[in-house]
């Protein structure tokens, strides 16, 4: 988002655009991440400029009080925002003030009380194992040829893998052509990815299948036209593999992933491999997969001690 779309003076609008880079090349947030933070800071300066006839400069933020940062919060609450992407926004406006107290261009630390919405607990819902395994081979039944190929081939690299649906479709031939495979994840950062034997000839078979010159730096996954595949048709695939197989609401390409970190930990896997191979950046996310082994658990035994 161009800096002079947030309704800030120019002093502030060369905050902000400051702040945006420097969470490209310091944070390393993904662009996603970036233009919604990006929209957070814009509807804050927008609700500012409504009741500062003079413009929001630097002068005016560095003297805002407590009250405006929760009069925004609360406005935009009354508009039905999400709980999450309310935490967002408080986590965006944290990290604004922060930026410009810490490289010296104003200081309020009003933001520091501010505290971010309770978020409703939620644990991932992975698949049983047999039906994870199943997703893949029955897809073949959904397309014909080098297509069907390519359907196996993905999910397959989701599960076995536990890759998201973005680095999946972003893999070349030459990150595939390495065990392990090196993935490209959130804000680009990279790790190395073993790549089991079956999910391994899973995908040669669909780069043999595949009609289209693949280049060693291109997307290795592709439409029937050509183009790279959209993570749409991946995701349409799951909805009727949910009808073929009778799974919940839940069977998600993402779910493939929690599939993948969920039965690991259910054999014995360390936590911290799990965590290096989902490429997350702390151990805490990696750790709500212990929650579902326990609510599986706990599901087992209800099952097998049931309420007289």
């Amino acid at each position: 988002m161009d800096p002079a779309q947030f309704q800030l003076a120019p002093d502030a609008a060369e905050v902000a655009r400051k702040w945006l880079l420097s969470l490209a090349s310091e944070k390393r947030l993904a662009l996603k991440s970036r233009e919604a933070y990006a929209r957070d800071l814009s509807q804050f300066a927008a609700f500012l400029a409504a009741h500062h006839d003079g413009g929001v400069d630097k002068t005016v933020l560095e003297s805002l009080p407590l009250a405006d940062f929760r009069s925004f919060l609360a406005h935009r609450k009354g508009n039905d925002i999400a709980s999450r992407s309310l935490a967002r926004q408080v986590s965006a406006l944290r990290s604004f003030f922060r930026f410009a107290e810490r490289n010296g261009h104003f200081v309020n630390r009003a933001y520091v009380a501010l505290r971010s919405p309770k978020l409703p607990h939620s644990i991932p819902r992975p698949l049983p194992e047999q039906a994870a395994r199943e997703t893949a081979e029955v897809s073949l039944d959904f397309a014909p040829g080098w297509v069907g190929l390519r359907d196996r081939a993905v999910l397959t690299l989701l599960y076995a893998c536990g890759l998201r649906i973005s680095e999946a479709l972003s893999l070349t031939p030459r990150d595939f052509d390495r065990n392990p495979m090196t993935v490209r994840g959130k804000g680009g950062k990279e790790r190395l990815v073993p790549v089991i034997e079956g999910a391994r000839d899973a995908v040669k078979a669909y780069l043999a299948a595949c009609p289209f010159e693949l280049a060693a730096t291109e997307p290795m996954f592709r439409g029937e036209k050509g183009g790279p595949l959209s993570p749409r048709i991946v995701q349409l695939l799951m909805e009727k593999l949910r009808g073929a197989l009778s799974l919940p609401d839940s069977a998600t390409p993402h779910a493939l992933r929690h599939s993948f970190a969920s039965h690991l930990l259910g054999n014995g896997a360390d936590l911290r491999v799990i965590q290096e191979l989902m490429g997350h950046a702390s151990l805490s996310t990696t750790q709500v997969y212990t929650e579902v082994n326990r609510a599986h658990l706990l599901q087992q035994y209800r099952k097998a001690f049931p309420q007289g």
